[in-house]
């Protein structure tokens, strides 16, 4: 009997190792995608940045500014003690390429630059008695490099060399990502066509060669060639991302190359190689949509600046509006698909800063301005931006981050997601997104404990592409948002469709698709009405009685036709909270300027997904 018992318990053993091995009881979560969100700024100057030095940037350095974003407290230019609440998980450092480092160099009788031809003409124009004199070089630099002189290469190597290698001296990773880069700096007829330079690479590849300046050309193709020779040279990997189309007046999503020229399948090529992302919102106004282009777009007039271009040369006109906002340049981008065969504008969004204080802050409550003479002040509100260089400080904007989806804070991982566009943009808050499309996904995804295991599965994620629609199905969407643990709850997700007709004709429209409280859409207007209000002016604070802390769906297209070229990307807003103006007024006790909202509604924009038939 023993034997037989044993016999028996062996065979049962056997039995269940055997099952074991077909049918796995705890499948296991997938591990090989990002479950992590970091939030960062992709686009900070420090005093190297000629322009931030000339005008009273002067102590804070790239050091600085690292140190302040992994949340050290610095005093700041007008004598108030600034830190975060929260560290950043990434920086870019991108000072301006055009005579990095100089002026500072210049004003310590720095032998590398003192002596360069660049400096006797600026001794000579301050000898004059032009107090701005260095101001007017580095605008000179970026309109008419011809005339005025660049430093030599060593010199830019030397100071290039020291930059590179004190963003490897700052990187901790796994903990804090301090990315290399710089800014290309270029205004046509001051008309804006800037981008900030992003190494993956640590300080032994990137200080291989210098910055490319616009005082090496002004045409961001010549710029994309240097990008590809430091790719040969180092084995390294680099990428460019454009800002501010909307002082561009025309230029940034164009029909045509700087030389006046069509735009070439092999523009649309280099260009969509090199510049995967664009910086979408930023202290110099949000570049989402405009009411112009979008007039039934409700949330499309958002913190514009649409008066004239970054010179201040020549007034806006309504025909520039498309080749300026992202969402007309990803329309356009599906016409040049269709003609070229390639999207030049094929863009994932993030946001940034573009302060020139060494300061990263976005935030509505805790703005430091984007020069020292936008700080924190009881006349900054009545003064002009940057001592008159641009528009009145209310105008300035608090926006924004950049929010990358990866495996670990390091910098291969970040920039990784980067290229692969699963990143997204936010005005200030730090709102959680995920968003995905795919054709098999269930109605009511977004409620499964592992809807993330199938999203990656069976379709991809913001950044991607859907093809090869199904015979007679529409794709479905997953969307889902958390709100900022220190922010303010969320009126709603949107996603904003923009689609090619067989005519040639682009559309868009924006869908409601979750939102909070009891609210249902008019069935008259087709328009979901507003969340409500609970800001105290003159407090200036507010109470997340209203709104939600999470908002999740999966959405169908409605109107899809599997032959339209179409894109996707959703928007998700926060319910209103005081503007950064209405803080300020709070805290000096003084009137809420009239020129400018009380409130505003923070919000996210994901990268888009497409579809091509």
């Amino acid at each position: 009997m023993r034997v037989k018992v044993t016999t028996l318990v062996l065979s049962s053993i056997v039995s269940m190792w055997t099952f074991a091995e077909e049918s796995v009881y705890s499948k296991p979560t997938r591990a090989d995608y990002p479950r992590d969100v970091f939030f960062g700024d992709t686009h900070l100057h420090s005093r190297l940045s000629a322009d931030a030095y000339s005008l009273g940037n002067m102590n804070l350095t790239q050091a600085d500014a690292y140190l302040f974003a992994q949340g050290q407290a610095m005093t700041a230019h007008n004598g108030m003690q600034v830190q975060l609440r929260r560290p950043l998980d990434f920086l870019v450092v991108s000072d301006h390429a055009e005579y990095l480092g100089g002026y500072y160099r210049y004003n310590v009788n720095d032998p590398s630059v003192i002596n360069t031809e660049a400096a006797k003409v600026w001794k000579a124009a301050l000898k004059a008695g032009n107090p701005d004199a260095l101001i007017a070089a580095f605008s000179a630099s970026m309109q008419d490099p011809e005339n005025n002189p660049a430093f030599p290469e060593s010199v830019r190597q030397l100071i290039w060399q020291d930059v590179a290698e004190t963003a490897d001296r700052h990187n901790k990773p796994g903990q804090f990502t301090a990315l290399i880069g710089y800014e290309w700096t270029v205004s046509i007829r001051g008309n804006n066509l800037h981008r900030v330079v992003v190494y993956r690479d640590g300080a032994d590849k990137a200080a291989q060669l210098p910055p490319f300046s616009g005082q090496d050309s002004l045409d961001p193709r010549d710029l994309w060639a240097s990008l590809d020779r430091y790719e040969k040279k180092t084995g390294g990997e680099v990428m460019a991302i454009a800002h501010n189309g909307n002082i561009s007046n025309g230029m940034m999503f164009p029909n045509e190359s700087v030389d006046g020229k069509p735009l070439t399948k092999i523009y649309a090529e280099t260009r969509s190689r090199w510049e995967p992302i664009y910086e979408v919102t930023q202290v110099k106004g949000d570049g989402e949509a405009h009411p112009t282009l979008s007039p039934t777009d409700e949330f499309a007039d958002f913190e514009n600046w649409d008066k004239d271009n970054i010179g201040r040369t020549a007034k806006k006109e309504d025909w520039m509006l498309q080749h300026e906002y992202a969402r007309s340049a990803l329309k356009l981008g599906l016409d040049f698909e269709a003609s070229l065969g390639v999207n030049p504008f094929k863009i994932g969004l993030i946001g940034s800063t573009d302060g020139h204080n060494s300061l990263s802050t976005a935030e509505e409550d805790n703005f430091f301005g984007k020069f020292p003479a936008s700080e924190p002040h009881p006349n900054r509100m009545k003064n002009r931006m940057a001592n008159d260089v641009m528009w009145e400080n209310t105008f300035i904007v608090a926006s924004g981050y950049a929010a990358v989806w990866a495996k670990e804070n390091t910098r291969a991982s970040l920039f990784d997601a980067m290229k692969r566009k699963e990143v997204y943009a936010t005005t200030g808050s730090r709102i959680t997104v995920r968003f995905f499309g795919g054709w098999n996904f269930e109605e009511d995804l977004d409620d499964a404990p592992n809807y993330l295991d199938t999203a990656y599965e069976r379709g991809v994620p913001m950044g991607g592409d859907l093809t090869a629609a199904p015979e007679s199905q529409a794709p479905r969407f997953l969307v889902a948002a958390t709100k900022d643990p220190d922010g303010a709850n969320l009126d709603r997700v949107q996603i904003v469709k923009g689609w090619r007709d067989e005519k040639g004709v682009t559309h868009e429209r924006v869908y409601d698709v979750a939102w909070s409280g009891g609210r249902e859409i008019d069935t008259v207007t087709g328009k979901l009405p507003a969340v409500g209000n609970t800001v105290d002016v003159e407090a200036a604070s507010y109470t997340n009685s209203i709104g939600a802390a999470q908002l999740s769906t999966t959405w169908t297209d409605p109107d899809f036709s599997k032959n339209e070229r179409a894109f996707y990307y959703a928007r998700v807003l926060e319910i209103p909270i005081p503007r950064w103006t209405t803080y300020d007024a709070a805290f000096f006790e003084l009137p809420v300027p009239k020129n400018v909202p009380e409130t505003i509604q923070d919000r996210a924009y994901t990268s888009p997904i497409w579809y091509t038939p």
